[in-house]
């Protein structure tokens, strides 16, 4: 795995901390670590769709990110653990590594500069 996939996994991590941010930030530093977490996933994804194809790096990027949310919920905010859920989002998971999997990174030469 290159360090630009590395990039879109770091970015749906934070991703994840935004999301739940908007939903239970409440004041002034709960505030600020959200509106850092949007700043640092987005900087992220955007720096690996120049090298990757951008279709796919949204496809990942919200796709973890999504299932990093709903297991969060789960786990640390009392979101009910339904069965059905977790069957669809293995299922989400499943395509996006699948995309990952067939996507061929394209470097020009010169781009490592």
């Amino acid at each position: 795995m290159n360090t630009d996939w590395i990039k879109v996994i770091v970015a749906a991590f934070f991703e994840v901390f935004w999301v739940i941010g908007l939903k239970h930030a409440d004041e002034f530093w709960t505030w600020t670590g959200t509106i850092i977490a949007i700043f640092v996933s987005f900087y992220l994804m955007i720096m690996a769709g120049r090298k990757l194809p951008v279709g796919t790096v949204y496809a990942v990027f919200v796709g973890l990110g999504t299932a990093g949310t709903v297991f969060s919920e789960i786990l640390f905010f009392g979101e009910p653990f339904k069965v059905e859920k977790i069957i669809l989002i293995l299922l989400l998971l499943a395509g996006v590594i699948g995309l990952k999997l067939v996507t061929k990174d394209k470097y020009q030469e010169g781009d490592e500069s």
